[in-house]
């Protein structure tokens, strides 16, 4: 009973804090200086597939750690916030940077995710400004997230199905935290050609950072690495395209898959699965597949 309390006055706390931001953002019609061009999920995942490109995403965590601020599973370091400043300002055709397109149009989006992005740029839109380049063309980071927060999901599906083009008959190798469990229990990944992980620590993994790197770089160049680390993915990907692999910052891809699945309409728990935007998302059950624990590489 004491938890449950806990997690409405969370719940609670947050929304308040949310929409006092978000009616300052209304009333003095904030805006940023730099409204960047950024493509289509479809135009996205396309790219991805025609030229077999890396992929690195830039969302709400990763500016925050650039302003040295700490997110709820990674703890900010100077090296951390220098390192997201590079690949954000990195130019590489087969390397793609990938930002929302919640800068403008924000009508698309559900209330909630209007009210997030809106308390964002409110509170950290300077970020923004000044590290996007005026007049360059990003790619979009809702690739990995195209369900959950959008208005109308009639297209979910459709991009779940280009997105599988990406690593169909592809060996991949997942480098992810140790709770999240791509794949396990739904047909994301199932044609595949074959699977294997590299399990890593679910919160703070910048500071296993060297040893990630160097157990990633071990494998076969002709692997496809998709990456669900938090911002430590967005600096491992662009750190494994310039060693010659292909890599992608996947995100939350798998816990959109299941959500789109459940047909839910709210950020929920998945079982067996570490969600951390869920308030239970950190109570899991253990996975006990054999197959699941045949592909585990190493942990880190």
């Amino acid at each position: 009973m004491k938890y449950s309390m806990k997690i409405i006055a969370d719940k609670v706390r947050y929304n308040l804090t949310v929409e006092f931001y978000n009616i300052l953002y209304l009333l003095l019609r904030k805006k940023q200086q730099i409204i960047p061009i950024v493509l289509s999920i479809e135009k996205s995942i396309e790219k991805i597939i025609a030229d077999q490109c890396s992929v690195s995403r830039f969302g709400d965590g990763e500016m925050l750690l650039i302003g040295k601020k700490s997110i709820r599973f990674q703890q900010q370091s100077e090296l951390l916030s220098c390192r997201l400043i590079e690949v954000i300002q990195s130019r590489n055709d087969k390397h793609l940077v990938c930002i929302s397109d919640s800068f403008q149009g924000l009508e698309r989006y559900t209330r909630r995710a209007r009210r997030f992005w809106r308390t964002h740029f409110y509170l950290y839109g300077n970020l923004w400004d000044t590290y996007l380049i005026p007049g360059r063309s990003y790619y979009n980071t809702f690739i990995t997230r195209p369900y959950m927060d959008f208005k109308s999901k009639a297209l979910s599906p459709r991009w779940f199905n280009l997105l599988k083009r990406i690593w169909d008959q592809r060996s991949i190798i997942f480098i992810e935290g140790e709770k999240s469990r791509l794949g396990v229990g739904n047909d994301l990944f199932d044609n595949a050609s074959s699977i294997q992980r590299i399990l890593c620590p679910p919160v703070n993994a910048f500071d296993k950072y060297g040893a990630i790197l160097e157990k990633a770089l071990e494998q076969d160049k002709n692997v496809l690495f998709l990456i669900a680390l938090g911002p430590t993915a967005t600096v491992l990907a662009y750190d494994l395209y310039r060693a010659g692999y292909q890599a992608i910052d996947i995100g939350h891809v798998d816990i959109e898959y299941e959500w789109l699945r459940m047909g839910a309409m709210h950020k929920v728990s998945v079982p067996s699965k570490y969600v951390n935007e869920a308030l239970t998302g950190k109570e899991i059950a253990l996975a006990t597949e054999e197959d699941y624990h045949r592909q585990i590489i190493c942990s880190v």
